[in-house]
């Protein structure tokens, strides 16, 4: 069992409260794509999985796990005249001053984890402009040692290449790494890449779902550092016992 030297974050629906943020921003852009008309919105919403009456989104939803790309070509039959770019660039605008909520006071969190000299990571399928614009809203940017998103030239989740790129730039095995999220996308990267996979029920999915492909299940990332002391003592018991 390696002992764990660096976390690599998911960051809507893991650091981030998912349903309180890209619900907001789901409900502006379907809208604004829509001129205002409600009506015309609802059908946008069906497109990507989102009530737009109720503004929740469904399970099975790109938004959850995919990329901006993958929403806009879902959309772009629905928005005569736009295009893949144009659809992008307009969800990316929105997504970096969407009002985020975070899961658990993350300052205080991060700054713990980075005293017991973890070097931290991010890796979203959202785009690296946002991901930082959002991190840096909540005070926490200058806290991680790497931000990729889907555009940062390491592809996207569930494929590993943002977490190898991570383990590669801090110098470290990826067994030397753990991965949280809170969807499939997030532990299937994990175990392409051979690090912990750390699921948290802070997003969309639930345990019965995540549970197959982690390595443990926590409520939220509020409770790695406990999970971080036991993984540790269960490695020192084992060594003790060889």
């Amino acid at each position: 069992m390696a002992d764990i030297r660096a976390i690599i974050f998911d960051k809507d629906g893991t650091l981030f409260d998912f349903e309180a943020t890209w619900g907001s921003w789901a409900r502006s852009l379907l809208l604004d794509l829509a001129s205002g008309d409600t009506a015309r919105a609802e059908a946008l919403g069906e497109a990507i999985g989102f009530d737009f009456g109720r503004g929740r989104f469904e399970d099975s939803s790109l938004v959850i796990a995919g990329t901006p790309g993958e929403i806009a070509e879902a959309l772009l039959p629905h928005v005569p005249g736009a295009s893949p770019l144009t659809l992008v660039a307009r969800m990316n605008a929105l997504a970096a001053v969407a009002p985020q909520a975070e899961a658990v006071p993350l300052a205080p969190l991060l700054g713990a984890l980075r005293e017991r000299g973890l070097r931290l990571g991010l890796a979203t399928n959202d785009a690296e402009g946002p991901a930082r614009a959002h991190l840096e809203g909540a005070g926490v940017l200058e806290m991680f040692d790497f931000v990729a998103g889907f555009d940062s030239g390491h592809g996207a989740k569930p494929a590993p290449g943002q977490l190898l790129a991570f383990a590669e730039a801090m110098d470290l095995r990826p067994a030397q790494v753990a991965m949280v999220g809170d969807s499939r996308h997030d532990l299937h990267a994990a175990r392409a890449a051979g690090m912990a996979a750390v699921a948290v029920l802070s997003g969309p999915a639930g345990a019965t779902e995540l549970q197959p492909f982690a390595d443990v299940v926590l409520p939220d990332i509020g409770h790695l550092p406990d999970w971080l002391r036991a993984r540790h003592s269960a490695a020192q018991s084992a060594e003790t016992a060889a």
